[in-house]
């Protein structure tokens, strides 16, 4: 951590000892180690002292650290995402290619596997939904460049905002077409089975 090395550059400066740090911190010697080998991280109470005592402000103190968080969240939201949409993605292809299978083996049985599964994938969605609004994506290129950690500068992000009205339309139709052809299939294959 580069909060570590600040400590240790400041109390070297001080000329004082990890324990006369520790003293007027109200810590133990032994988390100013810590602290310094990166071990753990001082509370905000802490770090305020600290900054007291070096004379330097918060933002300089834990400058490098505060880009480092920002980044290991941005990447664990990456991957949050990824894992959503690829449950998603899964769970969207049993839904298109099972019914038709469980109806012909499992007769009522398979109807009620598939409805499961049904209420499954939509709760799924839900999941990748939000997420998709918690990071304000919502095209196919912003969610691409969510992925790769990248961002839209403000011209490209205000023409894929003006295409998503556009592409809701686009998927709420495929979405009927894709249900009208499962209900036409799973009616010929109930008039076959009864």
């Amino acid at each position: 951590m580069e909060l570590g090395n600040q400590i240790k550059k400041y109390r070297d400066e001080l000329a004082i000892s990890q324990e006369k740090l520790a003293e007027k911190i109200y810590v133990s010697r032994q988390s100013i180690s810590n602290w310094e080998n990166g071990k753990n991280y001082p509370d905000i109470n802490s770090l305020i002292r600290l900054s007291e005592i070096f004379r330097v402000s918060l933002d300089i103190l834990i400058k490098g650290d505060v880009e480092k968080m920002k980044r290991e969240i941005s990447g664990k939201d990456r991957k949050d995402f990824e894992k959503v949409s690829n449950l998603y993605a899964i769970m969207f292809g049993l839904l298109v290619l099972t019914p038709m299978p469980l109806l012909y083996f499992l007769g009522k049985v398979g109807i009620i596997i598939w409805v499961v599964l049904a209420i499954v994938s939509i709760y799924v969605a839900f999941l990748v939904e939000k997420k998709k609004k918690e990071f304000d994506i919502q095209t196919y290129k912003e969610i691409i460049a969510f992925t790769e950690g990248k961002n839209l500068d403000e011209i490209s992000k205000a023409r894929e905002e003006g295409k998503r009205p556009y592409q809701k339309v686009l998927l709420a139709f495929l979405a009927a077409v894709v249900t009208v052809i499962l209900s036409l299939g799973i009616m010929y294959l109930l008039t076959k089975v009864f």
